[in-house]
């Protein structure tokens, strides 16, 4: 159902159109960081509003997604020059070259080892780097597969999505992969995030939020809107899952306990057509969304 009254949206400008933002995660210290897509820089935005750009000495590298590190620095994709960079919170970059040649690492988490790992969208791997940024590339069993967003499991697993393939994945840190099909076909899963109890993840191309347990049991839920493009999604509780609609200008929320009917929100952003990409819980207890038109809107609920 879609709700016009629900919480409240305040937008940011923060960039001109076609800059970004795209990816946003909340730092250690208490600000947003965000990618900038089209300019290849990270940025810095306190909760007053306070925007801080960083170069990243290749204007080119498109990085992507972006997470807070067990180091306490904010580690991104570089997608497009095929490296996995590093920005600490006083601005300081550095970034590492992945070994696999075109390998377009998109997502990006914290595992349960202390080390990142992220996917090459364009290789079938997930790799691992570590706080000294030796990477290890695990291949994957399927090709093509276009492996995208990653999260940590609460079963102690890395879990992704496999946009190509129709499939979630499962990684353990010791490389051991598991794939679950999804049962529409052509869903196009992409981003994906753990509740604490089970993974949460959006279809793309189907129109649907999905629920995977950790014993690879799936549910799949269609929005009122089919074409909406879901196309990144966080949790702030068990059971409690907020999303963007890249293709319908909103955000969504959806609640479900397992195997129960799902109630599903939806809520339109203040500007029209502003392609609203990642998704994060603030250092405020508010949400946070990147919209790749320059813009960041915080949704307080």
């Amino acid at each position: 159902m879609s709700d016009s009254r629900g919480p409240h949206l305040h937008e940011i400008r923060v960039a001109d159109e076609g800059v970004g933002p795209y990816g946003i995660a909340a730092g250690a210290d208490g600000a947003l960081w965000l990618t900038l897509n089209g300019s290849g820089e990270v940025a810095r935005l306190t909760v007053e509003g306070e925007f801080t750009r960083y170069g990243l000495g290749a204007p080119e590298c498109g990085p992507t997604v972006i997470t807070p590190g067990p180091d306490g620095a904010l580690w991104f994709a570089r997608t497009k020059d095929h490296h996995i960079g590093r920005v600490t919170v006083d601005g300081k970059t550095e970034a590492f070259r992945v070994p696999s040649p075109g390998s377009g690492p998109y997502g990006i988490t914290s595992g349960p080892d202390g080390a990142l790992w992220f996917t090459g969208m364009n290789s079938d791997r997930v790799g691992r780097v570590d706080a000294d940024g030796e990477i290890v590339e695990f291949v994957l069993p399927t090709e093509g597969g276009f492996p995208s967003a990653i999260a940590p499991g609460p079963d102690g697993a890395l879990w992704f999505t496999l946009n190509q393939a129709n499939a979630i994945g499962r990684i353990g840190t010791d490389g051991h992969v598991d794939l679950h099909p999804l049962p529409t076909e052509g869903a196009g899963p992409v981003g994906i995030a753990s509740d604490g109890e089970a993974l949460w993840f959006v279809e793309i191309m189907a129109g649907q939020i999905g629920r995977i347990s950790v014993d690879g049991r799936i549910e799949e839920f269609p929005l009122p809107d089919r074409t909406a493009k879901p196309h990144a999604i966080v949790a702030t509780e068990a059971g409690d899952c907020w999303f963007t609609e890249w293709g319908a200008n909103r955000v969504g929320r959806i609640t479900s306990t397992p195997f129960q009917a799902a109630v599903i929100q939806e809520y339109e952003l203040p500007t029209p057509s502003s392609e609203p990409h990642g998704i994060t819980v603030g250092p405020d207890g508010a949400l946070w969304v990147a919209l790749e038109k320059g813009a960041v809107v915080r949704v307080a609920y």
